[in-house]
């Protein structure tokens, strides 16, 4: 029998996403390919630091025991050479991490697919609003505020606690346009009359699905355990469609934050997750000085919006 990833959750992580190559990618950027796979080869032996989304993926892994649930992949426009240093670093700090696909410039994101990935984490915003573009999980990481700033993520020893904004991430977008297009009191009032049927699934519902299967899995493992969180800017009446469609889904949730539009950061930071998700570039900003943060590049807030740039529209769904 082949072998299959099919019954895992597999992450695929671009390698500065893992670790902090940030001033290799600063020589890769400037064009110069020859000087940036110089520059690799020169520390091929030098383990890399930890990246933004090392301390999700060290507890993720180990939540695997003999029948290996969770797969990481690093999926990487590096050179194959360049990606001999990503495997030791690997190494060096202990990652159980076997599989690589390194593109050398190229988009690496079209091997998702085969890859059966449920989530895809990298810190190049073309890559991501491709793979968000071909339909499959993707979030941008974003660098910490400080490279020598310290954040939550990574506490609790025990579980893998991971935030989720609710609009245009793990639902649709479709009560964002409304209230885009007709205001406040249409979005409200229709919410409110469709509070019983199902919201359509966003980019990341797979990621939740797929931890919400081994959630039940991990109950029994007394070394890593999972916790989720809806934080969203929905307030009272709009709040029961949210949790109605979780309940259609038949997904649970651990907590939920229905904040009408306060400022994530500070909830956060009483949640202490690993990793946080959003549509919105201005709760990602608030959001990555106190936890690993990724932008879902989805939705009509980012219909209009720079990769890199401000968010161009106030939105009260998310």
């Amino acid at each position: 029998m082949g072998v299959s990833l099919s019954d895992k959750l597999v992450v695929a992580i671009s390698s500065r996403a893992l670790f902090d190559f940030e001033e290799e990618n600063r020589v890769f950027e400037t064009g110069d390919l020859a000087a940036y796979e110089a520059l690799q080869r020169a520390r091929l032996n030098v383990p890399a630091q930890p990246g933004v989304a090392f301390a999700l993926i060290r507890k993720l892994l180990a939540l695997n025991d003999a029948a290996h649930h969770v797969e990481v992949v690093i999926l990487s426009r590096s050179d194959p050479i360049s990606g001999l240093r990503a495997f030791s670093s690997c190494r060096e700090h202990g990652l159980d991490i076997q599989r690589g696909v390194f593109t050398r410039g190229s988009a690496p994101w079209r091997y998702l697919l085969p890859l059966n990935a449920s989530l895809f984490l990298s810190a190049n915003p073309d890559d991501v609003r491709g793979a968000l573009d071909a339909g499959f999980p993707a979030a941008r990481v974003f660098p910490r505020v400080d490279a020598n700033s310290e954040t939550i993520a990574g506490r609790n020893a025990g579980e893998i606690r991971i935030a989720f904004d609710g609009d245009a991430v793990l639902f649709s977008d479709e009560a964002e346009q409304i209230f885009q297009r007709d205001g406040l009191g249409a979005f409200v009032s229709h919410e409110r009359d469709n509070r019983e049927l199902p919201l359509a699934q966003g980019p990341l519902k797979p990621l939740l699905e797929a931890l919400h299967r081994l959630q039940k899995l991990a109950d029994a493992n007394a070394q890593m355990r999972i916790r989720t969180a809806l934080v969203t800017a929905r307030s009272a009446p709009a709040h029961e469609r949210a949790i109605r469609t979780l309940m259609a889904w038949n997904i649970e949730i651990d907590e939920a934050m229905f904040l009408g539009g306060l400022d994530k950061g500070p909830f956060l930071r009483e949640f202490e997750p690993d990793f946080f998700f959003d549509d919105q570039i201005r709760h990602c900003e608030s959001a990555r000085s106190v936890t690993a943060t990724g932008h879902v590049a989805s939705g009509v807030a980012n219909a209009k919006t720079p990769a890199n740039g401000p968010a161009a529209q106030v939105t009260i769904a998310s």
